[in-house]
């Protein structure tokens, strides 16, 4: 049986990618160093420039020390973003570069090249990946390595990317948006849940794009079918646009029951109609309005964002604007980031740059303010009964458990540390109903 190693960077959407791809290659044993493994599998980013360096890092070690033997495969956005012909001259040692374009047959090109490389057959009864393409194909059989454990799984139902956001390279790198068929997505999450799932988490970069390129037009026809699957726990959506909050889906998230979270991650970016204008944002309006509207529906709904601060020709009042916004709004959780001037994008050739100093000290009052809003909004829940999904075991305190209320997402947002007194029973993949004895700037204290 062949060891595998792998490393899967950037977004959740990347881990499914490679859980599908690992689902190629059927059964075999995951191994955590470098030297034990036969087929070396990293899956990159290149999102911003940060996240190339460290792709570019963890490809010269994976080369530099694996064995001589290894078979390494590197994929993901490094590859769409500089091309297989560039990157093969400065890393040779790599086995097989899989393009984005070819994301459709990953899982196929994969195992193919291990069982040529290494002359052996292969477990998987399948060695098709899953497809974004709306065709009449047969449907391929879905096979993949989860990774995250018993309690929940993410489930990306869409590639690419239908906007043209002035700083963002994605639909250069990953192309334009393609919906999943439900028909693919479906079975799988049936898979997921069948086999203990109880959260699945929604990804794509357009969650509300889904449907958008089919005939189911929008994202209620999928999300029928996924309500409905039994043994389901819980359901989260990712990566909302602001320009997708319509009230129709709302109004049909506020009648959908218990197994909907009313948790909603918007990426605003920012709060300045000018600064949104020349971000190119498909929602360039008061972001006031969207959140009025989630409200509306959902008026205890968590609200999560993220912001980009010292976007060209952003003033101190542009970023007043923002702060205030954040002071006002409230949102449960936010992550902030310095822009940064990424190398092929129209941002990048604006005027008025703003100074890399400024953007760090933007970002820091801004996470500041944060810290206070989230302590305050968690100190809230002091003394409450809540339900907490058990996530895994604490690494360094047996006992001790790391689990999520419905306002925190998996590996994104704060965590819930939850005890039991002795006697009483939990484990990952669990559900309990535990009281908060103690709350953090992002973090919860409960016990069973």
């Amino acid at each position: 049986m062949i060891k595998v190693y792998t490393q899967s960077l950037g977004c959740p959407k990347n881990l499914v990618d490679t859980e599908h791809v690992l689902g190629s290659l059927g059964d075999f044993i995951a191994v955590d160093d470098l030297e034990d493994a036969d087929v070396v599998f990293v899956n990159t980013c290149a999102f911003i420039q940060s996240a190339v360096e460290e792709s570019v890092s963890a490809i010269v070690e994976v080369a530099t020390q694996a064995s001589e033997d290894s078979f390494i495969i590197v994929c993901g956005c490094l590859v769409g973003r500089y091309g297989v012909s560039e990157l093969s001259k400065e890393v040779p040692e790599v086995d097989l570069w899989l393009e984005t374009k070819d994301i459709d047959n990953w899982g196929a090109l994969t195992a193919a090249a291990v069982q040529e490389h290494f002359g052996i057959e292969l477990s998987a009864k399948e060695k098709r990946s899953f497809l974004y393409k709306n065709t009449n194909a047969e449907i391929p059989v879905m096979h993949r390595r989860l990774s995250t454990g018993p309690s929940y799984a993410w489930l990306k139902i869409g590639e690419g990317c239908r906007h043209n956001c002035s700083f963002c390279t994605i639909p250069f790198i990953r192309g334009a948006y393609r919906s999943v068929d439900k028909e693919i997505l479906v079975p799988e999450a049936k898979m997921l849940v069948d086999g203990g799932v109880k959260e699945l988490v929604l990804v794509a970069q357009d969650v509300t794009a889904w449907g958008s390129d089919s005939a189911d037009k929008d994202l209620r026809p999928l999300l029928d079918k996924l309500f409905a699957l039994d043994g389901l726990e819980r359901l989260r959506l990712m990566y909302l646009y602001p320009a997708g909050m319509t009230d129709t889906l709302l109004n049909y998230l506020k009648e959908a029951g218990d197994k909907f979270m009313p948790y909603f991650d918007i990426p605003l970016q920012h709060a300045h109609e000018d600064i949104l204008a020349q971000m190119g944002r498909p929602f360039a309006q008061n972001p006031d309005l969207v959140v009025e509207r989630i409200r509306r529906y959902f008026p205890d709904a968590a609200l999560r964002t993220t912001f980009i601060v010292g976007f060209p020709g952003e003033t101190d009042k542009h970023f007043d604007r923002l702060f205030n916004f954040v002071d006002k709004t409230r949102f449960h959780q936010m992550g902030v980031f310095a822009y940064e001037q990424e190398e092929g994008t129209k941002a990048a050739l604006m005027p008025n740059q703003v100074e890399q100093r400024v953007k760090e000290a933007r970002r820091d009052e801004l996470m500041q303010l944060q810290a206070e809003i989230s302590e305050e909004i968690l100190e809230e829940y002091l003394g409450r009964r809540m339900s907490v999904i058990i996530d895994r075991e604490h690494e360094e305190w047996p006992g001790l458990y790391v689990g999520r209320t419905w306002f925190q997402a998996p590996d994104v947002d704060g965590i819930t540390y939850i005890s039991a007194p002795e006697g009483e029973e939990i484990a990952p993949g669990m559900i309990v109903e535990a009281d908060i004895t103690e709350t953090q700037e992002y973090d919860l204290i409960a016990l069973v």
